[in-house]
């Protein structure tokens, strides 16, 4: 039996956080946050920083990296990341650990397997996490799906999953050619659309969570990610959750 639990401190272009825990071993996946902001927030979801046993970090985006170096450097936490990402740390961690984009790893009770996903970053990859019983992806920053991704994504039983972009909204939106280029293209960030694809070519039987993940401000809203998430799923809108900027999302258990 499982009792494996994940939840986000934040999620967005503003900064980006979450944690897994299981068997009372809890990791930090990304700290785009501030140092006040991330401590306020876990503690908001009932944990202090001294129960986190490592740092994961996606990518060196700013609003995944920002604030590692000195959230792990004030509380002693060891920080995992590929050599491309740490290239990216403007101030290295005291206790950085590289890993491989392409070979699982071990954490106490979780076994990670990380995933390279395309993107404009030097060496990203994100994360899926098993404690023997259960198994959660996270999945967000990519701008397209990978044979690889979808392999690697069958049969979890909670996926949080990257809704950056209605694809119309930003084609109409404000922002300039330059950018909405980099947003949809190869190397950006998942749409709607996108997701909602992937969603319906994975083995979803024993889905228990599905969480929309860094949702744009300008260029999506939470009831067209539900949407698209929900028609590609056959389930209700209202099943399918969104991690916000602001909220993060509450602990979810498996």
């Amino acid at each position: 039996m499982s009792n494996m639990r994940f939840a986000w401190l934040a999620s967005g272009s503003r900064g980006n956080a979450a944690l897994v825990e299981t068997d009372g071993r809890c990791v930090m996946v990304d700290c785009g946050l501030g140092l006040k902001a991330a401590q306020a927030r876990i503690e908001q979801l009932g944990k202090t920083p001294a129960d986190i046993d490592a740092i994961l970090v996606t990518h060196e985006h700013s609003d995944h990296i920002g604030g590692v170096s000195r959230f792990a450097a004030r509380h002693g936490i060891r920080v995992l990341a590929t050599r491309g990402t740490a290239r990216g740390f403007r101030v290295m961690p005291p206790r950085l650990e590289f890993i491989s984009a392409h070979e699982p790893f071990e954490i106490g009770p979780f076994a990670i397997a990380p995933m390279p996903v395309p993107h404009d970053a030097r060496e990203p990859c994100q994360f899926v996490f098993s404690d023997g019983a259960s198994k959660l992806a996270i999945v967000t920053d990519l701008g397209r799906v990978t044979p690889h991704l979808v392999e690697c994504l069958q049969g979890c039983d909670a996926l949080a999953l990257e809704c950056n972009h209605d694809e119309d909204m930003l084609a109409a939106g404000p922002y300039p050619e330059s950018l909405k280029q980099r947003v949809g293209g190869q190397l950006g960030h998942l749409s709607n659309a996108q997701a909602a694809a992937l969603a319906a070519a994975l083995d979803t039987s024993r889905l228990k969570h599905m969480v929309a993940l860094h949702l744009s401000d300008m260029n999506n809203t939470p009831t067209l990610a539900r949407a698209a998430l929900a028609t590609s799923m056959g389930c209700a809108p209202g099943e399918i959750a969104v991690a916000g900027q602001g909220a993060g999302l509450d602990w979810r258990m498996l």
